[in-house]
């Protein structure tokens, strides 16, 4: 009886963590991510027009490559770092040196790649610049990695934005004011980049350095030849990953002649950049259940009720934005000021449809990752990405982004419902009908509010009457179960 009681304590001091701490990364980032995705991502689209298709072609392509900077080492070091505290000061001088080697090997490597695909001078020195920026965010990922490991949330919610405030100031005023003549240039934007995330990585270094004590920075073979053999099906794990969440920019720009290729690449990302600004919920979520999984399996804790509270949270915000996304879709690219909203709105909705399994691999896939689960992880990332690319390959030609928005919600579909497999296989996972019943309703009640809201002459108002009845509704029939919350948050357990 007494271990069954404390068992429960435990299960509810560690909800109770993971909750809170949620509700204050959450609204640190509600904050902040709005006005950068509104008022400077947005508008940079809008003022370079097909130039951004050039950068976030190339973005993409330096993101997909980016696992050569980190190998793993990211998900592997929250791990273990989660599961052994005092490893801390002797790894970190170590990793900053493995890191730094590894920068030189994936800037040699993009920038051959570069040279085999003929890109020209002007992508050649966009490239040059965003690798940069990769290192850097690369870096503030592994520093963070750190402070999460700790479970010290608060203090990874306050630096988790800092980057992005630096640009907005920065962007800002080069956009709204009249220090640049009423000119802004795409090269501008990432140069902007590469001074915000160093500036942030020097300051949450200092934060991580003041945790960790006195440490020595070298690359050290044997450490380096030993870790990389610990992180490599990782880092396999997010590249395979990374082909079927990212290539896709990369092929329509490939696939498609001279500017088509650009301009199918800047309608593709007006709802790309939106569904990636939507999954930030899901990176909040991942980035803390982490190391709270690893810390359970640890101790041999069952982790079925926190997997069910951590995915009902989740489900209920992904359904939400997906369906208000599609009812709405053609309202978001206009408030957006995007032009080709015609071609680009259905572009959107698909996507966004594809937040709904990206939200449940962020659940089950960091549960699996948590267990080192990376040889089952690692089979249905590879399949995925063959299932990506081939159908890619297939329908890009004929059907262009639009193509490319169907593989995407596809593939996303198919490598979610293996994972949620996998994991009930491994942790014997009880299906909860009565979670199972309410998101079933939970979805008629969307497409029923959703149809109703249209009937609103005034759309903006039609939206948040949208949102709020959604809400209300998931309340109502206790998918979220407010007075359950409540209680949690009051604990003091």
């Amino acid at each position: 009886m007494v271990t069954l009681r404390s068992r429960k304590n435990a299960s509810g001091i560690l909800k109770r963590k993971f909750f809170t701490n949620l509700i204050l990364l959450l609204a640190v980032n509600i904050l902040v991510k709005p006005f950068w995705l509104l008022g400077i991502d947005r508008a940079v689209q809008i003022v370079t027009g097909d130039d951004y298709g050039l950068y976030y072609s190339l973005y993409s392509l330096s993101l997909t490559l980016n696992i050569l900077l980190d190998l793993g080492i990211t998900n592997y070091n929250n791990r273990n770092i989660a599961r052994n505290h005092h490893l801390l000061p002797k790894h970190l001088g170590n990793i900053i040196g493995l890191k730094m080697g590894l920068s030189i090997v994936y800037a040699v490597i993009v920038l051959v790649w570069a040279g085999v695909v003929g890109y020209n001078k002007v992508q050649f020195h966009l490239l040059f610049f965003l690798i940069f920026n990769q290192f850097f965010l690369q870096f503030i990922m592994y520093l963070r990695s750190n402070l999460t490991a700790l479970h010290l949330f608060t203090l990874d919610s306050l630096v988790s934005v800092l980057d992005r405030v630096l640009m907005i100031v920065l962007c800002g005023a080069l956009l709204y004011t009249n220090i640049a003549g009423g000119v802004f240039k795409i090269e501008w934007f990432v140069y902007i980049q590469t001074l915000s995330y160093l500036l942030s990585a020097i300051v949450i270094f200092l934060i991580v350095l003041k945790k960790a004590g006195k440490i020595s920075i070298r690359f050290n073979w044997n450490f380096s030849l030993v870790f990389l053999k610990k992180t490599y099906p990782y880092a396999i794990l997010i590249l395979l990953m990374a082909f079927y969440n990212r290539f896709d920019t990369v092929l329509i720009e490939r696939l498609l002649p001279g500017n088509v290729g650009f301009h199918q690449v800047s309608i593709y990302a007006h709802g790309f950049r939106l569904l990636d600004a939507a999954s930030m919920f899901g990176v909040l979520f991942a980035g803390m259940l982490l190391p709270i999984f690893s810390r359970m399996i640890k101790l041999k804790q069952k982790v079925g009720e926190m997997v069910s509270f951590a995915f009902t949270l989740i489900i209920f915000i992904s359904l939400t934005i997906s369906l208000a996304s599609y009812f709405y879709r053609f309202e978001i690219m206009e408030w957006m000021q995007y032009d080709h909203v015609q071609a680009s709105a259905p572009i959107f909705a698909t996507l966004m449809f594809g937040f709904i399994p990206i939200t449940t691999t962020y659940i089950f896939g960091t549960l699996l990752t948590a267990n080192g689960s990376i040889r089952e992880l690692n089979i249905m990332a590879g399949a995925g990405m063959i299932i990506n690319i081939t159908l890619n390959l297939i329908l890009i030609p004929d059907y262009q982004a639009a193509g490319a928005a169907i593989v995407s919600l596809s593939t996303q579909t198919i490598t979610a419902l293996a994972q949620v497999l996998i994991a009930i296989k491994i942790f014997k996972l009880k299906t909860r009908w009565g979670i199972i019943i309410r998101i079933i309703i939970y979805t008629m009640l969307l497409l029923l509010i959703g149809k109703l809201s249209r009937q609103i002459d005034n759309q903006v108002i039609g939206f948040l009457t949208m949102l709020v009845a959604s809400t209300l509704s998931a309340f109502l029939i206790k998918l979220i179960d407010l007075k359950k919350l409540i209680e949690l948050v009051m604990s003091r357990e």
